[in-house]
């Protein structure tokens, strides 16, 4: 009998925010797959458990996920961790989750920390809908490709960045995004969490030498979304409604974004369904 794969979301910070189930999986699986063995180990030690560990970091990700996928065939239950937060997010775990599914291996999620939708719920930007993007690419021509996303679109786009980086990263930012409202998570869960926000400039000149992890979140185009709206506007009732039922809202808040977006009242919009099926 095969074993499962666990993908187990550990704290970003506080380690209290370790969840019950995260513990449990810990303690009974037969081996531990960890981004940084060592950072694990203190999480572990920290918990009283002991259990093998295998180092699965972006090096060694091709070799070590043919090696974990034999332990699953043999039936070994292995736990995915990556140094916080949720693995796969930004952290190594496609590729052996991609593989574990070609071998019929079960794939179990453990849910818990993730430092982007922490950012992202307590930022004030809109959350219905948004981007992430992880880290930026180095490579100048791929980065140019992204920062024009950005600047495009309509959504709440969330990036992540590391303290070294982030001065010439929202140099960049700064000179695409105009005064569009950003919102700056820093350490979020530990002792130094703060949240700056304003427009690009009023951030730079108040974070000083950077240090910690920090999550960069940018409010979207309003142009686009405009354009956006003016294209939905040009869609029957019916297909403005099919437009946002595919998104998962239900019938209460498709009304009300159709009567926002036609600048209209929702009774107008909600008496023009009532006549269709008449």
């Amino acid at each position: 009998m095969k074993g499962k794969l666990y993908i187990v979301a550990t704290p970003i910070g506080n380690l209290e925010d370790i969840t019950l189930r995260a513990i449990k999986v810990l303690q009974e699986v037969d081996i531990i797959a960890a981004e940084d063995t060592r950072h694990s180990l203190k999480l572990l030690n920290h918990l009283k458990i002991s259990k093998p560990l295998i180092s699965y970091h972006r090096h060694n990700e091709e070799i070590k996920t043919d090696l974990l996928i034999s332990k699953l065939k043999e039936g070994k239950n292995i736990a995915l961790v990556s140094d916080a937060g949720t693995p796969v997010i930004s952290d190594p775990g496609e590729e052996i989750v991609k593989e574990a599914i070609v071998n019929q291996i079960e794939v179990i999620p453990i849910p818990g920390a993730c430092a982007a939708i922490n950012a992202l719920v307590a930022s004030g930007l809109t959350a219905k809908e948004f981007c992430f993007f992880g880290f930026l690419p180095i490579n100048k021509k791929l980065r140019k490709e992204k920062l024009e996303q950005i600047r495009n679109e309509n959504k709440t786009t969330i990036l992540y960045e590391a303290p070294h980086k982030l001065e010439n990263t929202l140099k960049e930012l700064e000179l695409i995004l105009s005064d569009r409202k950003v919102v700056l998570a820093k350490e979020l869960t530990k002792i130094h969490e703060f949240f700056y926000r304003g427009n690009i400039k009023d951030i730079r000149n108040q974070i000083g030498e950077p240090k910690g992890e920090f999550i960069i979140l940018i409010e979207g185009n309003p142009t686009k979304e405009e354009e956006s709206k003016k294209e939905l506007n040009e869609l029957t009732i019916e297909e403005h409604y099919e437009f946002y039922e595919k998104q998962g809202y239900t019938k209460k808040e498709i009304i009300k974004k159709i009567a926002k977006d036609r600048n209209v009242s929702k009774n107008e919009i909600y008496m023009q369904f009532l006549k269709k099926k008449d």
